[in-house]
């Protein structure tokens, strides 16, 4: 009969992770007003929201940083909110990697198997293994202050991964990294994790780094969900005006309805046969969305055109962002090919929905998002 190995490091899988009606106060203020999520094993999902709106709270509850003032956090069913967090099983990637200054890379990634008693032999093999994972191989020796950000960051996911967690928080990972560099570890790590099968939550209050992420964003504002969703459904079907103009940029004009069904008469001037405002009944305001894409600037008037002045152009490679005002004095952004616009600050034109179907109408005044 063939004996268990008793002394090999169990093998975890991603967790599927629940929250029910978590909800947390710092004295009178409410951080987290019941929040409810189900994360599925293996899946990666992003908390994404302007600072203040709970979000780094809610990744310290699951942690077990944080006990909830009410609510409940499971780990396959399991209740896990008087579990300390050491018994969590979970790794973590923290903003400024929190690497240990006085030991080398192989020392780092072990430090959480040593503190659960592995062998030293499988302790060994597992570092080697973690290593070449994240392409680090020939820096075990070396200590973090010979390290580049991208480099301190590979070690920092491989000590989280090391102990084979059932969960992985990674808390504004690549906000210390350049543009360039972030993106690639966004690739690299995103791979890393979904070959890992592990569940995964990642904080940040970066959009376009949630949406190139993540499985599902759940959208967080004040201490509450605003909406959860997959990237693509989040930028196409905003349920709120916040989410709208949060994920994304978008453009927020002053309407009200007409007494045609689906027509949106602007204050901007012109009016816009929207079939999704037909539902809308009586005359009352309206806000109208467009994304910047969604606008085609022309030197000429047309149905339904906007007319507007050009403030400024901003050349970004072949694209270039352009802003106007309308004679209601809202600003409008349009992103177009640069060789299809020429025009001049100050210069008059008209701006034309390319795709009206795309466009959202809410009955909420524009939000008002802090900044991040």
């Amino acid at each position: 009969m063939m004996m268990q190995n008793v002394t090999s490091p169990p093998q975890a899988r991603g967790c599927a992770l629940a929250l029910r009606g978590i909800g947390h106060r710092f004295g009178t203020t409410v951080a987290l007003d019941t929040i409810d999520l189900a994360v599925a094993p293996g899946e990666l999902i992003a908390l994404l929201g302007p600072s203040g709106c709970g979000k780094t709270t809610l990744l310290q509850i699951i942690a077990g940083f944080l006990q909830p003032s009410r609510g409940a956090v499971t780990f396959d069913g399991v209740r896990v909110d008087h579990t300390p967090a050491n018994r969590r099983r979970i790794g973590m990637v923290f903003q400024n990697y929190a690497l240990f200054p006085h030991l080398t890379v192989a020392e780092n990634v072990a430090y959480g198997l040593r503190a659960r008693k592995v062998p030293g032999a499988l302790v060994t093999s597992r570092v080697d293994e973690m290593l070449a994972r994240v392409q680090m191989a020939g820096f075990a020796g070396r200590f973090p202050r010979q390290l580049s950000g991208g480099q301190q960051q590979r070690v920092a996911l491989a000590r989280a991964l090391a102990i084979d967690p059932v969960l992985v928080l990674l808390d504004e990972p690549f906000s210390a990294l350049d543009k360039n560099l972030r993106l690639d570890m966004q690739i690299e790590i995103k791979s890393l994790l979904k070959s890992c099968g592990v569940t995964s939550i990642l904080v940040t209050h970066d959009q376009e780094e949630a949406l190139s992420m993540a499985d599902r964003i759940v959208v967080l504002n004040k201490g509450r969900i605003e909406q959860i969703d997959t990237p693509d459904a989040l930028y196409d079907a905003p349920a709120s005006p916040f989410v709208n103009g949060f994920i994304g940029h978008a453009n927020f004009l002053k309407g009200s309805l007409g007494d045609r069904p689906g027509v949106v008469t602007l204050a901007a001037g012109g009016a816009l046969v929207l079939p999704q405002a037909e539902r809308r009944a009586g005359n009352g305001g309206v806000t109208v969305s467009v994304r910047p894409e969604n606008l085609t600037l022309s030197d000429h008037d047309g149905p339904g055109a906007i007319p507007v002045t050009i403030r400024v152009a901003m050349p970004l490679g072949a694209v270039s962002v352009i802003e106007c005002a309308t004679a209601a004095g809202e600003a409008i952004k349009v992103s177009q090919s640069r060789a299809a616009w020429a025009g001049r600050p100050g210069q008059p034109a008209w701006l034309t929905i390319t795709d009206p179907a795309k466009v959202h109408v809410f009955d909420a005044p524009p939000p008002s998002i802090a900044a991040a």
